[in-house]
């Protein structure tokens, strides 16, 4: 067989990576050869002249069809960035996305408003009848656990529970939680959304399934054809789980704390009349970078 060089390789994935209709194809291919390679980007620079092997380049051809079968590249690399920790995945968890960080915001300045200065001190007391007590935290369905560890890894003294009902999704979120080294402040349980859970939290955090049925088919084929189904499907409008969990939420929060709930482009003001129809007030809404109103913050 001739010669294959590095860098002819990587032009070669990158053709077919946009070929296949991938966005950043040029980043898209890097990031996977040096994953099959075990190289940082700088060092995939460095050896652009290498000449590899055979096994090494069925790796990368393997990896890199993968991806132009549109697989998303934190699922063929297992992990995903988020508030800049590194969370594992597997088949039972969303992919975490940039837009779900504007929760995470949400939920800080919230904390900080009631709390003030809780994300900075050593940390995020609040002080109750019975003195200084850690804050309370609880995520519905949790996933990878991306926003209940990201929070507890900004309060360092909070601790929170997360749910799942599925078994696959709770196993990675521990997982994930032993790697950040935050298993000591977070458990994670099987359950069905808040059944059973009897604790009074701080706040209330959940990026629930929204996606209206009609429209799951029209999703990009990296959400549509590998993200787990129970997570994005919302129902007939997108709104049953909202319609389920938020009558259930005023039994779950302290007086005074906060429910923070993703939501869907457009979905605004009908999860806030959800909200207001249960009692909440002072419910306001933030918007991602792209400008879309991304989450929804109501204060019991």
């Amino acid at each position: 067989m001739p010669e294959v060089r590095l860098s002819d390789l990587v032009r070669r994935a990158e053709k077919q990576l946009a070929a296949a209709d991938v966005d950043n194809p040029h980043l898209d291919a890097r990031i996977l050869i040096a994953h099959a390679l075990g190289l940082d980007r700088a060092q995939l620079l460095s050896q652009s002249d290498r000449v590899l092997n055979d096994d090494e380049t069925q790796r990368i051809e393997t990896l890199i069809a993968r991806r132009t079968a549109r697989e998303p590249v934190a699922r063929i690399v297992g992990q995903r960035e988020f508030w800049g920790l590194p969370f594992g995945l597997n088949e039972a968890t969303l992919v975490p996305r940039p837009e779900s960080e504007t929760l995470i915001e949400a939920a800080l300045e919230a904390i900080n408003r009631r709390h003030p200065g809780a994300s900075r001190n050593p940390g995020g007391l609040s002080v109750g009848a019975n003195g200084i007590a850690p804050l309370r935290i609880l995520d519905l369905g949790t996933g990878s656990g991306c926003l209940l560890l990201a929070l507890l890894h900004e309060l360092p003294n909070a601790t929170g529970l997360g749910v799942d009902a599925s078994h696959r999704a709770v196993e990675q979120a521990k997982i994930n939680a032993e790697t950040l080294g935050l298993a000591a402040r977070a458990e994670f349980r099987v359950n069905d959304w808040a059944d059973g859970v009897e604790d009074k939290f701080d706040l209330v955090i959940s990026n629930p399934p929204y996606v209206a049925q009609g429209d799951i088919v029209g999703l990009m084929p990296e959400v549509r054809d590998f993200d787990p189904a129970l997570a994005l499907d919302g129902g007939v409008d997108g709104l049953n789980v909202y319609r389920f969990l938020i009558p259930q939420l005023p039994g779950l929060l302290k007086p005074g704390s906060a429910a923070i709930f993703e939501i869907g482009a457009g979905q605004a003001k009908a999860v806030s009349n959800l909200f207001r129809a249960t009692g909440f007030t002072n419910i306001e809404t933030r918007k991602d970078l792209s400008g879309v109103e991304r989450c929804i913050i109501a204060q019991k």
